[in-house]
């Protein structure tokens, strides 16, 4: 009985943590070099490895902040994860660890 009860806890935590190393997605850093808001819409010019992009998130939803210029860390959800409906990113401080720091935002990342 014992070893059936241990066996399933040993199973539990690791599900468990692959659910989280999965629900991570792709992390990488970026620089901020502008962000303005564009009829309640916040949107974030970003560049990652030399490729600029577009953050965007409805003003006044959670996690919608107009970031400063700077670094920082991108995390790129996998599909169907966070809640925007597109490729969902998350920010963080830069060389902050995602699976512990603060949370800055939550957008949608878009080509520009």
């Amino acid at each position: 009985m014992k070893r059936a009860a241990m066996f399933f806890v040993v199973v539990f935590l690791l599900l468990f943590g692959a659910t989280k190393v999965l629900s991570q997605g792709k992390s990488s850093a970026i620089s901020v070099k502008g962000s303005e808001l564009n009829n309640g819409v916040v949107i974030v010019t970003v560049v990652r490895e030399g490729k600029e992009y577009e953050l965007q998130c409805n003003e006044g939803t959670s996690n919608c902040t107009q970031l400063k210029t700077g670094k920082y860390q991108m995390v790129e959800l996998p599909k169907n994860m966070g809640m925007y409906d597109c490729r969902d990113v998350q920010i963080y401080s830069d060389g902050a660890d995602p699976a512990i720091a603060k949370r800055i935002g939550e957008y949608c990342l878009t080509d520009k």
